[in-house]
């Protein structure tokens, strides 16, 4: 076998060499840890890079259901995630005056949670919901806070309180564990903004049942041949009728006698 020249030699050292760092990384690589997945995006920096929504965003702040929401993403109390419906300041902007002045601090803290089911419902499944959907304001029975989402042939999404009807304008984001949609209204419940329900009617009374009579009630057990009523007066009758026919014989009599 004849001797390698000393040029083909140096190449092949060479090559060996830079092939094993190359070798030595990809074990590496392949022996590290997969990343962890990103944290899920909060709600304030979706609504602060969509623009416009900075008075709902004041809302969530007020009232700190932007941390709620924030720690309920991030802990294990939403394994179905989040569905926010957010408006925009223009919705606000359209309210009549006084409209959120007028609440509690409680009753803006059931607004904002008006707006959160605890639910994740991408914009496929926003047509095959369960009406009325349940959100973080409770209640939703009549004159409480029910919210129903419904879709026409068109494709357009509407969601009505009973007080306003809006329209899902557009996804503002789309994650794993929360989904932003930008409605064209306010959502205002029923419990806080709609009339008084008209009180439910009384139930009907009972009908009253009819008293028996003592009397035909007695005569009615009485056997026969007993004494009720009257056959005693009967039987008292009878005799006395016998003796006014003999006077009226004798008078009859004398009075021919004569």
């Amino acid at each position: 076998m004849q001797a390698m020249a000393p040029g083909l030699a140096y190449v092949v050292f060479i090559l060996v060499l830079s092939a094993a760092p190359s070798a030595h990384g990809q074990a590496a690589a392949a022996d590290a840890p997969a990343p962890t997945p990103a944290p899920p995006k909060s709600i304030t920096a979706v609504l602060t890079k969509a623009g416009q929504f900075t008075k709902f965003l004041r809302l969530l702040q007020s009232t700190q259901e932007a941390d709620q929401i924030t720690n309920q993403l991030k802990g294990k109390s939403s394994t179905g995630g989040l569905t926010v419906f957010a408006p925009p300041d223009s919705a606000f902007s359209a309210l009549p005056v006084g409209a959120l002045n007028a609440l509690s601090d409680q009753q803006k803290t059931s607004l904002v949670q008006f707006h959160v089911v605890s639910q994740l419902i991408p914009a496929d499944q926003l047509d095959t919901v369960s009406n009325p959907m349940r959100t973080q304001a409770g209640d939703t029975g009549p004159g409480k806070y029910p919210l129903n989402v419904t879709a026409d042939d068109a494709g357009h999404v509407n969601v009505s309180t009973g007080v306003v009807n809006a329209t899902v304008d557009s996804t503002l984001y789309a994650g794993e564990r929360l989904v932003v949609y930008q409605v064209s209204k306010v959502l205002l419940p029923w419990a806080l903004y709609g009339p008084p329900l008209p009180p439910a009617p009384a139930p009907a009374p009972a009908p009253a049942k009819k008293k028996k009579k003592a009397g035909t009630e007695a005569v009615a057990e009485a056997p026969d041949g007993e004494t009720a009523e009257g056959t005693t007066a009967s039987g008292a009758t009878a005799p006395g009728m016998r003796g006014g026919f003999c006077v009226a014989a004798i008078v009859a009599a004398v009075w021919w006698g004569m």
